[in-house]
């Protein structure tokens, strides 16, 4: 009898998700329908203005157009949609490949700071497996990138590894530093339910700037110079470093698809992990193009640990 290896074919949810929120930075409503969608289609995003379509953006590195606090895409009309990483984190971290996201404003809704409610929403209507094979991008070979004493980079590996590094000058955060092999498991327990963060004293001069306008205590972790200011505290030893990681997950799914490699990030950002992935898709001998492979009488194994790269079939297309 014939097996394929578990995840060894692209998936999409199975039904619609609707979701609802503020736009963290923005401060206003956003209403996000996640739609089923065919192979090969990645994540793409539908921006809608009273109730038609007025552009399609593909979660793709080459239309991230700022990356100031969040990741902003968007497309040559000047149409953009913002806050993308924690969706895409969500979406990558339970192996979900393909995906239309239409909403109606210029930004994800941040919803609690977290994956967790995006996670929560694909649980309940489930996942559904098509028939293409899955496809990695797998690294080559070491890719770097460094500004200052802040550096990125990507190397080979069986599956896919962070290894992400803080440090922030208060006692609060400090130096944080976490490594995990990253499939799905490890994504819903170890990353997605951490949350993003902010300093009391940089409010004023961010809502100068248009910035944290929906920021709250119930979507910011917020810290004073000498406390925590939610009353619940942490929902992680290390909340912050977690944080950053799903931020580094959501921005490496900006390659295109499933990445089989390493990645390493110290005092890094949106803008260093972007800065990564163009380097690594700049330089076509440091990545190819793989296809999971139907195997006959293999046991199956997880893919997102993806044990069997060493026998995927390169392919460039």
């Amino acid at each position: 009898m014939s097996k394929r290896f578990i995840g060894s074919r692209q998936t999409t949810i199975a039904r619609e998700i609707e979701l609802s929120g503020t736009g963290v930075h923005s401060g206003a409503p956003v209403s996000m329908v996640l739609h089923p969608t065919e192979a090969d289609t990645g994540y793409r995003f539908l921006v809608s203005k009273r109730g038609r379509i007025i552009a399609e953006i593909p979660a793709d590195v080459r239309y991230v157009k700022n990356l100031t606090l969040c990741t902003v895409l968007g497309d040559e009309s000047g149409v953009t949609v913002g806050t993308v990483e924690h969706l895409l984190a969500a979406l990558r971290g339970l192996s979900i490949d393909n995906c239309y996201i239409e909403i109606d404003s210029r930004e994800v809704p941040i919803m609690d700071g977290s994956a967790a409610a995006f996670v929560e929403a694909i649980d309940e209507v489930g996942i559904r497996e098509l028939s293409q094979p899955r496809k990695f991008i797998k690294v080559l070979k070491p890719i770097r990138v460094q500004d200052g004493d802040c550096w990125g980079e990507l190397k080979p590996h069986s599956g896919f590894h962070l290894d992400v590094e803080i440090d922030f000058p208060t006692p609060l955060i400090g130096r944080q530093r976490l490594a995990l092999e990253m499939n799905s498991g490890a994504f819903r327990n170890e990353i997605s339910r951490a949350r993003t963060f902010g300093f009391m004293r940089d409010v004023e001069s961010l809502w100068k700037a248009g910035l944290a306008l929906g920021a709250s205590l119930n979507n910011t972790i917020a810290l004073a110079d000498d406390r925590i200011m939610n009353a619940e505290g942490l929902r992680y030893p290390q909340e912050f470093v977690r944080h950053k990681m799903l931020d580094a997950m959501g921005d490496l799914a900006l390659a295109g698809g499933p990445v089989l490699g390493s990645y390493r990030s110290v005092r890094g950002g949106h803008r260093l992990n972007a800065n990564v992935v163009q380097a690594l898709l700049g330089d076509t001998e440091a990545w190819t193009m793989v296809r999971a492979p139907w195997v006959r009488d293999t046991v199956p194994v997880d893919v997102s640990v993806a044990s069997a790269a060493v026998n995927y079939a390169a392919d460039r297309t």
